[in-house]
């Protein structure tokens, strides 16, 4: 199977993005299931119904979240109605839930959602959770599992690849809008710090830098909004799976002006 994972999607920008060039990109790399997290699709704070109805249009399968999934409060009744997903590591009576099972090309595909510690809401243990649950996935015979991990610290995504290489097939970071180089596969686990953000690339994270930059300054904080005009940018992995492993990934990176990147992830040997 091949799977597309696109981090944060961040406001307006980040969604005509999406509308632009997401179903051109599934008929030209023959994808079989887009995850996407949409904590930041709408305007910068969780998502609407409008917005996630918006998403799933362009041809989403499959949306996970972070700190800013309760942000609009219209998302609670989506976790009945959308395929949509939460932190999985919230504690369980906190509605929705942070891990589905889907069949894809002929192979059942698990998605699981869990949130860091460092500067993030008090949730449970992100680590235990996450051996917990690939466990109970792989008794269930899911063999392929994906891991939206949307955390702060590269420390702690760097240590969930090490808890669980060579048992899923990948584990991506997300949150801190800045994609990372260190895109990689282990042990047939696919792993990279953060994604980045799709929005806007020449601000703050997505943001006007106008009220970041009197923060960083004075330390007065403010609103952030997402710019009006501004460059935008779409980041997204593609990745094959099969059998508990991924055999080969690439990054794309999409740029408004035409501009169309390309990176490998290398393969750690043996």
């Amino acid at each position: 199977m091949r799977v597309v994972f696109i981090g944060d999607i961040v406001g307006k920008p980040g969604r005509e993005m999406l509308k632009t060039h997401l179903k051109q990109i599934r008929d030209e790399y023959k994808v079989d299931f887009v995850i996407a997290n949409y904590e930041n699709a709408s305007h910068g704070f969780g998502v609407t119904v409008l917005n996630a109805n918006e998403l799933l249009s362009y041809g989403i399968d499959c949306m996970t979240g972070g700190n800013h999934t309760w942000d609009k409060k219209d998302v609670v009744a989506l976790f009945d109605t959308h395929e949509i997903l939460r932190p999985h590591n919230y504690p369980e009576e906190v509605k929705g839930t942070g891990c589905k099972v889907y069949e894809v090309a002929g192979e059942k595909l698990g998605v699981l959602n869990l949130m860091g510690h460092y500067s993030m809401p008090m949730v449970d243990n992100a680590f235990r959770k996450a051996k917990e649950t690939v466990a109970d996935l792989k008794v269930q015979g899911v063999e392929n599992i994906f891991i939206d991990f949307h955390a702060e610290a590269t420390s702690e995504k760097r240590g969930m690849m090490m808890l669980l290489k060579g048992e899923v097939n990948g584990i991506i970071g997300t949150h801190t809008h800045v994609s990372t180089d260190d895109f990689q596969i282990s042990e047939g686990t696919v792993y990279l710090s953060d994604i980045g953000l799709t929005g806007c690339r020449d601000n703050v994270i997505g943001m006007d830098s106008k009220v970041p930059l009197k923060q960083f300054l004075t330390g007065m904080k403010g609103h952030f909004d997402i710019p009006k005009k501004c460059k935008k940018i779409l980041q997204l992995a593609v990745m094959d799976f099969s059998k508990g492993k991924c055999s080969n990934a690439f990054k794309l990176k999409y740029f408004c002006d035409g501009r169309i990147l390309k990176t490998e992830a290398w393969i750690e040997e043996d």
